[in-house]
Order: structure tokens, then C-alpha cells, then sequence
């Protein structure tokens, strides 16, 4: 029977006194005057600690929990006489598993808490003072996925994308935002000055307003034509090999095994590096590179 899974932290949270927490390492005063820890202070003042304090339980006759993730925040409570604070107890005290293993938040989540957020009564000029941002950008965040299609919407879901690339896929019809998100996956790039370039090499009618002129800071009406017709011979390119890129790998992977016994037998290795040396040079070097590919998604 398998083992059942232990949890990594206690079930509730706890609230413990600002001096019961001993900090791995002191806040500094030069990191007190970073932008970061001055947007914690705003965070805290605005809406209070939104993410609880990490903390071991005290060991070895210790009286004080050993705090392992949570330190600037932890420096803005004593900076403002906080006596208490909420604190998420944690079974281990290694704090490398902490900030250094954290999922970032993806921009469509950072929308969806925004806007619940609103609908629950906060204000936008709350937030923004929250975020140390203008408001105008929280009104821009609260509209980001208005004119994306749901498929794009799944795609990109877990994304961090900049929301200046959602702006310009809002220029294209669902079908095209469907592609362009597609080839910004395959490349790895998300960002503003990739989507200009995918909108420049957008046909007309697949603009969202094929009636109105189509205009990319920077690039020029002739660019634009030619980065149409090199985007669309891509596509037909990328698509064919879409298509036969699970026979070709299942074919690689059959002949690799195939040539990785025939060099493995002594006698025909011998037999090729006398008679056929550039065969068996041919054959080693397809062999690592077949081993390469698969040892890559593992590192």
C-alpha cells in the first residue's frame, strides 16, 4: 500500500507575536529604501499582509519560531509597531524550498484577482495605491481579456505575458489570435515587441477592423507587405512539419535503437572501422544526437 502523502505545512494558520519570530538574516537600510519593500509598506498599509509569514516551530529549547520565508514583510510590522501576525507553520525549516521554488503569478490570474477584487467592493484607486501603480493601469488590467477569444484565454492562462502583447492581439480576429499565440508559445516570447511583429505580418482581413488601415509604429506599409507574405509561407511550412513530426521522431528513435546494438557488437564495429570508417562515424554521431534530445527534457 503506498505511503499516504505528508503534508508540508499545518492545516490552520497561527497568529504569533512580532517578537516571537527570529528572521534567518537582518533587513538591511539599503534594502529598506528598495522599491520593493516600499510597495510591501504600501501593500500593508493599504490592505494589510495578503500572504502570511512562513515559520518553523521552535527546536532544540528555542522559545522563538524560526521565520523562513517573509522577511521584508516582517521588517515593515516591526517598522510599524505591529504587535501580531497571521503565520503559515511549515513541517521543515529549510528555507530554500521557499521563494527560490515560487510560481509567479500569470498576468490573466493577476486580471481575474483584480477584478474580483472589484466585485467585492474594492476600490480601483485602492488597489493601485496597493500596487504602487497609476490607476489608469488598473482600469487597464480590469478590461485586459475584453475582445480575447476563450480559446486564447485557456492558452495563455498560466502565461506571463505583457498585457501590451494582449492589447495587440485584441487587433485580430479569434482565428489569428488563436495563431499568433500558438507561434508565440512555440518561440518562447510573449512579449510587446513580438506581438507588433506578428500583427505587422497579419493580413488585412484578419484584422478585428479590416477596414481601417493597418499601423505598426516603426515599420513601413512595404515591411509590413513583405512580413505578410514570409509570415504566411512560415505557417504552410510550420504546419507540414506539424505533421509529420511524431512519424519522424517514432522513425528516429527505432533507427537510433537499431544503430545503437549494431555499433554495440564488437565484431561489426570492427568490421565497419576497417572497411567503412565514415559509415560508423555517421552512425555514432546520430546516435548522440538521438541522446542528447532525450536527455534534455530531463535535466
Amino acid at each position: 500500500m503506498p505511503q499516504p502523502v505528508k503534508a508540508a505545512f499545518e492545516s490552520s494558520l497561527v497568529t504569533l507575536p512580532v517578537e516571537a519570530i527570529l528572521p534567518l538574516h537582518q533587513v538591511t537600510a539599503a534594502q529598506k529604501q528598495s522599491t520593493k519593500y516600499k510597495l510591501i509598506a504600501t501593500s500593508i498599509a493599504e490592505v494589510g499582509v495578503i500572504e502570511p509569514l512562513v515559520v518553523a516551530r521552535p527546536k532544540g529549547g528555542d522559545s522563538r519560531y524560526l521565520l523562513l520565508d517573509g522577511h521584508l514583510r516582517l521588517a515593515v510590522l516591526v517598522d510599524t509597531g505591529a504587535l501580531e501576525v497571521c503565520c503559515l507553520v511549515s513541517d521543515d525549516d529549510e528555507s530554500y524550498t521557499y521563494n527560490k521554488r515560487i510560481n509567479r503569478l500569470a498576468t490573466i490570474q493577476e486580471h481575474y484577482m483584480i477584478v474580483r477584487a472589484i466585485e467585492r467592493g474594492v476600490s480601483e484607486e485602492k488597489i493601485a495605491k496597493a500596487l504602487d501603480v497609476d490607476v489608469k493601469q488598473i482600469k487597464r488590467r480590469r478590461g485586459l481579456l475584453e475582445g480575447i477569444c476563450p480559446e486564447v484565454i485557456d492558452l495563455l492562462k498560466d502565461k506571463s505575458i505583457n498585457p501590451k502583447s494582449v492589447e495587440t492581439l485584441k487587433r485580430m480576429k479569434p482565428a489569428r489570435q488563436i495563431e499568433a499565440v500558438e507561434l508565440m508559445m512555440v518561440a518562447g516570447n510573449f512579449s510587446s515587441t513580438y506581438a507588433k511583429a506578428l500583427l505587422a505580418a497579419t493580413r488585412q482581413h484578419d484584422l478585428s477592423n479590416p477596414e481601417r488601415p493597418k499601423r505598426v509604429g516603426g515599420i513601413t506599409p512595404e515591411q509590413m507587405a513583405r512580413m505578410e507574405r514570409e509570415m504566411e509561407s512560415l505557417q504552410r511550412d510550420f504546419k507540414a512539419v506539424e505533421a509529420s513530426y511524431g512519424d519522424d521522431v517514432l522513425q528516429l528513435v527505432i533507427a537510433t535503437g537499431y544503430l545503437s546494438k549494431l555499433v554495440a557488437n564488437p565484431e561489426i564495429e570492427r568490421y565497419l572501422s576497417t572497411y567503412h570508417p565514415e559509415f560508423l562515424e555517421e552512425f555514432r554521431a546520430i546516435i548522440a544526437v538521438a541522446s542528447l534530445d532525450q536527455a534534455v527534457p530531463a535535466a
